[in-house]
Order: structure tokens, then sequence, then C-alpha cells
């Protein structure tokens, strides 16, 4: 997997590049098949907008940053990572695939030739395809099959998720990575990476929307019957909050934000009109006394927008009527106090907080719904390194194991690199 100099067990590394923050994590598996975070890295993020690319030297250096703080911990040297992408640069589409198989038994060649076909889709000069995710595979006709590998038939289909990303985008930031030294060994959708880590697979299987609400964009992806059906990037973040709150309350930025931090809430109802705090506006030598209702006041309506956009695009994809297992929030933004009930109300579906859990070593700071992409990297890794033990042809690098077919059919189901 990524690249690790001086260690031959299996070593893991994630960069997560947002809006607000950069992290860098090296993790390891442990004997009970989890994740163990041995390196950490996270500094703030330059460079970026709305996941998006505006300054390639100040985003190097925040990787580089994040890089080094994550290579002092772990005592590695860091050479390549897998990296979360997001932002407005990312679409998707349905494709289908066949692969003719002659009457006898499906294997790991036949399920990469029919994928290989869903590839062949009619994708614009400008863009790149990241994944291609299997949603279900028709043999013989018979559709609803879930793993087609060791059936028995002569005509293999596959319907398949595709993910794409602007070329111009991947160079970008490929550029601001190159320049911190570090090799990307795959691009992994940000909201992917987060479902890894956030969602049960009662909720896979039911339906349900995962959310990852950060500092510039709102990562969804549509899970129904155990794949994913739907991706979607949304252009809002908490870093609309916070410039609204600049805006309302005339407060800096970096003032607005830990106004945001640490008085922001998101219902109004909810807010005692008493409740004030201190603040230094523009203009005002001294503090004053700002009502915290008047903040909330601010905050609600751009979070109801939020959530209404996202309504939006489930209605959009039209699985609105198949997803009963509800919304999965995470994301730094999912931390303000009640969002969740916002979200509840505005999406007419039940909505719950998720963080990354089950982890070992370093993790005082990653507890929390803001490090799920981050940690799902690693967990996107080892799914891909379980893989990695060869048998014939491996498919864009990866390879699939000897005899697991159980294992190997789970991840032809859920998780295949681009």
């Amino acid at each position: 997997m990524a690249a690790i100099i001086g260690n031959d067990a299996p070593i893991y590394v994630g960069v997560d590049i947002g809006t607000t923050k950069v992290c860098a994590l090296v993790g390891q598996p442990t004997a009970e098949g989890g994740l163990r975070i041995i390196g950490v890295g996270i500094v703030p993020s330059a460079g970026m907008r709305k996941g998006g690319v505006v300054s390639l030297e100040g985003v190097a250096r925040a990787i580089e940053a994040a890089k080094d703080k994550a290579e002092r911990t772990s005592g590695y040297e860091i050479t390549g990572a897998l990296v979360s992408l997001s932002g407005g640069q990312i679409a998707s589409m349905n494709s289908t695939g066949m692969a003719g198989v002659s009457g006898r038994t499906i294997g790991y060649d036949d399920i990469a030739r029919a994928l290989e076909a869903a590839r062949s889709v009619a994708v614009p000069y400008n863009r790149s395809i990241i994944h291609v995710v299997p949603r279900g595979y028709v043999v013989d006709g018979q559709d609803g099959i879930k793993s087609a590998l060791g059936m028995h038939g002569y005509r293999l289909e596959v319907e398949a998720h595709v993910v794409t990303a602007s070329a111009t985008a991947l160079r970008n930031l490929g550029k601001c990575l190159e320049a911190a030294e570090v090799t990307v060994d795959g691009w992994v959708l940000g909201s992917l990476a987060a479902g890894e880590v956030v969602l049960t697979e009662t909720e896979r299987e039911m339906g349900v929307v995962v959310c990852d609400v950060g500092g510039g964009t709102i990562d969804m992806a549509i899970y129904i019957e155990g794949a994913i059906w739907h991706t979607a990037v949304i252009p809002v973040g908490g870093s609309h909050l916070t410039n609204d709150i600049s805006q309302g309350l005339h407060l800096p930025l970096e003032t607005a934000e830990k106004v945001k931090q640490r008085h922001g809430h998101a219902r109004v109802a909810e807010i005692d009109p008493a409740q004030a705090f201190a603040v230094r506006p523009f203009g005002e030598e001294r503090p004053v006394n700002i009502r915290r209702k008047d903040l909330v006041e601010i905050v609600e309506p751009r979070v109801e927008e939020m959530f209404a956009l996202v309504r939006q695009e489930i209605k959009r994809s039209g699985y609105d009527g198949l997803l009963p297992a509800g919304v999965v929030l995470t994301g730094g933004t999912s931390q303000l106090p009640g969002i969740r009930e916002v979200a509840a109300t505005v999406l007419c579906l039940p909505v719950r907080l998720a963080q990354p859990a089950g982890l070992r070593g370093l993790v005082d700071r990653l507890h929390s719904p803001a490090f799920s992409t981050s940690v799902g990297l690693l967990r996107w890794a080892q799914l891909i390194e379980e893989q990695y033990e060869l048998e014939g042809r491996g498919l864009k690098g990866f390879s699939w194991p000897r005899w697991d077919l159980a294992r190997a059919a789970d991840f032809f189901r859920r998780l295949l690199p681009g």
C-alpha cells in the first residue's frame, strides 16, 4: 500500500486535504482486524476553497507540515499515501458492463473484464475516472445478484457506479503533493472513505445517506442493498456559517470561527434569550456583549439551507423513497449543537451523528466526526491490503487472494479502485 521506508509490515498512510485542515495519518492493522494509529499530523489548511486548490504553494506547505508531524510521531519516512478527494470537480454516473463466461465458473478475471467494460463510458477528455464501484450483477438474465464470484453462467453483466473528477483539479492537487514529496498511491472520494468507518452493515443494506459536512463541502453517498448507488458533492459547509457570522456580527473571520465553535447552535428555540457573550467587533475598542440568540438567528437559516440542498440532491438521485435507515452525519461541522435536529426536520428522515470508533494508539484527537474521512482512508487502505496476496492477474495494481472468496466478493461489492 502506501510506501514507507524501513518496515516490511503493512503500514497505511492517508492524507485528508480539506478546506479547513490537512490530516496525515499513519496506521497499521491489529490482530483483531482493527487499526492502530501510530502517526498523526494535523495542521490548518491553506490554499483550499470548497474542496479545490486556489493556492498551490499554500496547499503544498500545509501537506508538508502535516507529513512532517506524522513522520515525527510515527518514526517512519512517508513517501506515498492514499489521498482524499472532494469539491465541485467531482461527478458521478451509473454504467453497465458485460463479459462472456462460456458456461464455466465465474472468476476474478471475469468480474474484472465486466468492470473494465463498465469503465468504457463516454468521459470528457478533461475528466478522469476515480472509482468504478459495483452495485450488482446479472448472470444469464438473473438479476439481483450481490456477488457473482464462483457462480456458473455464460453471460456476466455488472451494474456499476462510476465516479469521475476534473483532470485539471487532480493535476493541481497532485503537484501540491509532489512538492511535499508524497506520491499519490490512489485517490479516494471523501464520502466513500467516511462511509467505511461510520456505517453499519445493517444501514448499508437497508438504505442510508452519509453526509460528511466539512468546512467547504458536504460530501454525500447513498448506500442501498450494501452497495454505493449515488455520490455527490455540495459546495457548502462550515466556512459558510463562519462567513455569515462574520458579516452579520461584523467580526474578523478568525473571531467568527471561535464564536461559532464556542457559542454556536443550530436552533433558536433552544437558546435562553438572556444568554450573551463578549466579543470585539470591527470599529470597537473594547469587547461588547452580544446576545447568543442573535448569533443563532444567523446560523439556523444557513443550516436549514444546507440540508435543503441535501434534500434536493436526494430527490434528484431518485432514491429518496429507499432510505429507511435515514442519514448519518459526520464531519467537523456536524459537531454544531442542534444540527441533528435541524437535519431531521428538513430531510424528514431519521438522523444520527457518527465518528470513528474502535481505534487504538494515538487516538486522543481522532475520536471526533471531523476525522471520519482521515481514518476512513486508512480503512480503505486496509481493505485493499487484504486483497494484496496475488493469484493471477491484478486489477489496476491491486490483486485478489487465492482462496478467500467471501472476502473477495465483499471487496468487489463495496470497494474497487478506479
